[in-house]
């Protein structure tokens, strides 16, 4: 018997991060094989960027649901390796815009074709199995159901109702 399909819901968090970082090191091998100098973490800002630009930190913040630290700390990795630049908005002096420099524009030039190699194979991928097909609109409905209560709410809730000899508070001797 394998370890995580046999407890199901139990370690579903910990199937989809060794997913992720499965996905992540796959991708970042066709990346090294390629020659391309860049890194999966990077994906999000570069492709949000290639779709419109200049975009503010708030703006990508927002839009990939993370930190606003954790997106200026990305956007400062990225600047360093002279891909992106800022500036102050003119509407905003306080907000950062972020935009790709000739080099940045250079490296998408050679990321897009591997994106679309990469959506072609995951979507052949998922066509191996019935089940697969449904994964993003499973995943999609979990997300859904998560903004309606979060999962820390919804155990807090079973616990609750947790018979005193279920429960997880209780100290056995």
């Amino acid at each position: 018997m394998r370890f995580y399909p046999s407890l199901g819901f139990l370690v579903f968090g910990s199937r989809l991060r060794r997913l992720s970082e499965y996905f992540i090191a796959e991708v970042n091998k066709v990346y090294e094989q390629t020659g391309i100098p860049f890194d999966a973490s990077w994906f999000p800002v570069f492709y949000l960027l290639s779709k419109c630009q200049p975009l503010s930190l708030t703006e990508i913040a927002e839009a990939l649901e993370v930190s606003h630290s954790a997106v200026s700390q990305l956007v400062t990795s990225l600047r360093k390796k002279g891909w992106v630049s800022t500036k102050p908005s003119k509407a905003d002096a306080r907000r950062q815009e972020v935009m790709f420099t000739k080099k940045g524009q250079g490296l998408l030039v050679q990321l897009e074709p591997v994106w679309q190699a990469v959506t072609q194979a995951m979507e052949t991928l998922a066509a191996e199995h019935a089940d697969s097909q449904r994964i993003l609109a499973a995943i999609a409905a979990l997300e859904a159901s998560l903004d309606d209560k979060p999962l820390a709410a919804r155990i807090a809730d079973q616990l609750a109702t947790a018979s005193p000899t279920t429960s997880t508070n209780k100290i056995i001797a």
